[in-house]
């Protein structure tokens, strides 16, 4: 009973990772990536939080489309200096101390928390992260884990 439950998650997952990448990843990466990020959480949250199947679905499509709408809202400025916060955290600040960005044109703004720091089985340090970000007057939040590349920059990995 357990391995058709899960194998029905995982079907209803890639449906919702389909549903907001296919086609869009061409013609709107940043709704993409966004749509892709917000299912994964949406998904984690729902299992973390004790949510059957149907809980878990819905976490991943609710998800998916609010990180979608919210990676569509951010313009190019918004992503570059959300970028440049990212390294700036995850390359200086320590565990629990936030990187800023804000956009005065744009009125959206964020900050990029590092919460963890290890070394993965391949030898790269990791960290996990959260990600706040307002847009329109309304606050989102996010999970990572970025691992430092040979080049030393932060590449994230989920």
């Amino acid at each position: 009973m357990a391995h058709r439950r899960f194998a029905g998650i995982v079907c209803l997952l890639a449906l919702a990772l389909g549903l907001v990448g296919c086609a869009s990843v061409q013609d709107n990466p940043k709704a993409a990536i966004g749509g892709l990020g917000g299912a994964a959480v949406g998904g984690l949250m729902a299992a973390a939080l004790g949510g059957g199947g149907l809980g878990i679905a819905a976490g991943v499509i609710g998800g998916g489309l609010i990180g979608g709408a919210l990676g569509n809202m951010l313009d190019n400025k918004d992503k570059e200096r959300q970028a440049r916060a990212t390294q700036t955290a995850l390359e200086t600040q320590p565990s629990g101390r936030a990187s800023t960005w804000n956009n005065p044109d744009s009125g959206n703004a964020g900050s990029v928390t590092p919460t963890r720091t290890y070394q993965n089985s391949q030898g790269q340090y990791c960290r996990e992260f959260t990600q706040n970000v307002t847009v329109g007057g309304q606050q989102h939040q996010a999970y990572g884990t970025a691992c430092r590349q040979p080049d030393g920059s932060w590449r994230i990995v989920n």
